[in-house]
């Protein structure tokens, strides 16, 4: 850790130090209370967060006026704004996350061995994790919500354009921790630069776990720079395969579906592949929707000529575009000769995010589920299901695009992990 704090400002450390050694303190008495107590404490940050409304609107209304000022893209903006309807929902999503299960304590496997040991496998809390993300005030409160419920203090850095909506939320939240006698350190903004940020992301010892959410510059920094261990999260070129198969009604509502719903949000669609076999047939339909809803498409020579016949605009797609995470009402389109080639294409430009087929095939839809190589595959259905409340997990942390620990919909027994507890008479090894 002292080799890679050395150029870190010896007072961010300090300070990191200092919030991180509270937050330790505040887990280990987290990790003591009944279910009962902490669903008791959700529901009282909820209808605190509901009766600070005005307030935490006025102070979004603050970051969004400097966003706009700074030229910040409407897909972002959307992204950071909240109102009433928004506050009302973050705040129903603690309410949600008080009524899941509660995954500390739960046996995962166990037996009692020939010698009498009685072992078992149970779920703990992790901790302190650190949550690094983006203007996105609505995983603020996520992210307290899921710490508390799984019995770990969470120190916060949000994006700096969500500066003054991320204070207003955390003070409410804290002022509830304490109403409920509970440690407000449970809960903790980091602020600061960029000193703050490294040094969190190496306060290896003090913090168990970093998740970064947001974009693929912010994911890969925090990679590169943790000491701490990371979980990835977030970034999603995902695609939608329209097999020769499909039943080209649902594909055209999933693919439009699949861009258009939510544009700014990771799960969402950013290339369309479709076999030549339904190509004609279908690619003027959904090229025509697509750029109705203000799409702008990027296509190949096959997926150009449709459309032409369809009379919508079009520019030529690169090997950077198909490679592209747009957020924004952009789409790559590409026609394939068959399955084999789709699954070439996403192995190539995919992230491991979320990756649909629309097929009447079994065989083709047993052929993508088992190749493709991503967190979530889905068949005859929308990329926008990957979702952690759509999945009935209740609120997320975020989607994990890697393979250990956690995948896919990070809800609460992914911010655990496990111990081990024997219980003998008296045994000792011989």
């Amino acid at each position: 850790m002292v080799e890679q704090t050395q150029s870190i400002d010896p007072a961010a450390v300090a300070q990191v130090a200092t919030v991180a050694r509270a937050a330790r303190v505040a887990a280990r008495r987290l990790a003591l209370l009944h279910r009962t107590e902490k669903d008791a404490a959700l529901l009282a940050l909820a209808d605190a967060l509901e009766a600070a409304t005005d307030e935490i609107v006025a102070a979004n209304g603050a970051d969004l006026a400097r966003g706009r000022e700074a030229g910040m893209p409407q897909g972002l903006l959307d992204r950071l704004a909240l109102d009433a309807a928004r506050v009302a929902a973050v705040a129903q999503a603690l309410r949600d996350v008080a009524a899941l299960p509660d995954p500390v304590g739960e046996v995962v496997r166990g037996s009692t061995l020939a010698n009498g040991l009685q072992i078992r496998q149970v779920r703990v809390p992790m901790g302190v994790v650190g949550m690094i993300y983006e203007a996105r005030p609505n995983v603020t409160v996520d992210a307290a919500g899921l710490g508390l419920k799984s019995g770990n203090a969470v120190i916060l850095r949000g994006g700096s354009a969500a500066e003054s909506t991320n204070r207003a939320l955390v003070d409410v939240m804290r002022g509830a921790l304490a109403s409920q006698g509970l440690p407000p350190e449970a809960i903790t903004l980091l602020e600061g630069g960029r000193d703050a940020v490294r040094a969190l992301l190496t306060a290896r010892g003090l913090v168990d776990l970093i998740i970064p959410r947001g974009g693929a510059g912010l994911i890969q920094t925090v990679v590169l720079e943790s000491t701490v261990p990371v979980i990835e999260t977030g970034v999603g070129n995902c695609h939608v395969y329209v097999d020769a198969a499909a039943d080209l009604d649902k594909a055209l509502a999933i693919a439009v579906n699949a861009k258009t719903h939510r544009p700014s949000v990771c799960n969402a669609a950013e290339s369309l592949l479709v076999h030549e076999g339904v190509a004609a047939d279908f690619l003027p339909k959904v090229l025509a929707e697509l750029s109705g809803a203000g799409v702008v498409l990027h296509t190949d020579a096959a997926a150009a000529a449709a459309a032409d016949t369809a009379g919508v605009p079009h520019v030529s797609a690169t090997d950077e575009d198909y490679a592209t995470e747009y957020l924004a009402l952009e789409l790559s389109v590409r026609v394939v000769p068959d399955l084999d080639e789709a699954l070439d294409h996403i192995a190539r430009y995919g992230s491991g995010h979320t990756e649909a087929i629309v097929t009447e095939d079994r065989a083709a839809a047993r052929r993508f589920t088992a190749e493709v190589d991503a967190a979530v595959v889905m068949v005859n259905a929308s990329t926008r299901f990957t979702d952690g409340g759509e999945f009935g997990f209740g609120a997320e942390i975020g989607i994990s695009t890697q393979k250990l620990h956690a995948r896919g919909p990070m809800a609460l027994p992914e911010l655990t992990t496990t111990k081990w507890i024997v219980e003998g008479d008296g045994q000792v090894r011989a």
